[in-house]
């Protein structure tokens, strides 16, 4: 094969059609954009401008609230955690803790804390130490044989004024 050999597939590509180029064409005139005015020239972008009046998207309400001291917690379900164990990622015998979990490749980062949820079985008997756990994954662990202690999250100190 040679490379002025090499072609695309018969229909893989289909001819543009070349606007502006007499009424004949069936595309001439106008070329397909109606009449005069600002967007049948090239070069605009007035979407969602509305003539100096408030755009619609800003005039609608916000929905629900964020919260500034929300919390972002990264999470581990207990079938992930089981995984890990028999992959020997974890060590299950020794006390698993959120730098464990990240060593172990579980969680990409820490955030404001890691919490346990109960996706999934745990088999194997565990201690772990999480900053957060869902009822159920404390319930799961200690049908196990194990046991969970859940830590204050950090708290962020404000500035003094």
């Amino acid at each position: 094969m040679k490379l002025n050999e090499i072609a695309d597939n018969p229909g893989s590509s289909k001819k543009l059609m070349r606007v502006g180029r007499g009424v004949g064409s069936g595309k001439g005139k106008t070329g397909g954009r109606g009449v005069k005015g600002q967007k049948s020239r090239g070069g605009v972008s007035i979407n969602g401008f509305e003539g100096g009046q408030m755009p619609i998207h800003m005039r609608m309400p916000k929905r629900g609230f964020n919260s500034l001291n929300r919390q972002d917690y990264a999470w581990v379900n207990l079938n992930r955690l089981q995984k890990a164990i028999d992959a020997n990622k974890l060590n299950a015998g020794a006390e698993i803790t959120e730098d464990s979990l990240m060593a172990a490749g579980l969680i990409r980062r820490k955030k404001d804390g890691v919490r346990l949820l109960a996706q999934g079985e745990l088999k194997t008997k565990v201690n772990i130490s999480v900053t957060g756990a869902s009822a159920a994954a404390i319930a799961a662990v200690e049908k196990a044989g194990g046991k969970v202690t859940v830590l204050k999250p950090a708290v962020v100190e404000e500035a003094a004024a």
